[in-house]
């Protein structure tokens, strides 16, 4: 199975129905959903996202949402040897070089899918925008 890092954009995409870029984030949660694929997030990215959307939504709102997040996604872990990795890579974005490194260390992360690409130059996994996942999917 194709396994995928889900950033932190592409899930908000979603969450706040982003006319742009809705539809490739809904099909890879669609895909998740389906367990065509498994996607994959962080606890950071939890984190964040719980914090973005608490400034328009209540907990309890909130909390639903991760929830039902939850039920199609996998959570990554990360600890010590994580946070090292990423404290000590050319990643200019601590934030990133998290989700990298516990993608990494996973071991079976065939991908991370983000619109910000640039932000993952230095992974060693290949990194697609919603979009070029998708049309690589179909040829998987």
């Amino acid at each position: 199975m194709t396994n995928i890092l889900i950033d932190t954009d592409v899930l908000l995409d979603f969450l706040y129905e982003r006319e742009s870029f809705c539809e490739d984030s809904a099909n890879i949660l669609n895909l998740c959903d389906l367990n065509k694929i498994s996607g994959w997030l962080t606890p950071v990215m939890l984190s964040n996202i719980y914090y973005i959307l608490r400034k328009s939504h209540t907990h309890n709102e909130v909390v639903v949402k991760l929830r039902e997040l939850l039920k199609i996604l996998n959570v990554l872990s990360m600890n010590k040897d994580t946070v090292l990795l990423a404290l000590n890579s050319e990643f200019t974005d601590f934030e990133d070089a998290l989700q990298n490194y516990a993608a990494e260390c996973n071991g079976e992360i065939n991908f991370v899918v983000t619109r910000n690409i640039k932000d993952y130059k230095n992974s060693s996994l290949e990194v697609l925008t919603p979009n070029d996942f998708l049309l690589q999917y179909k040829e998987l």
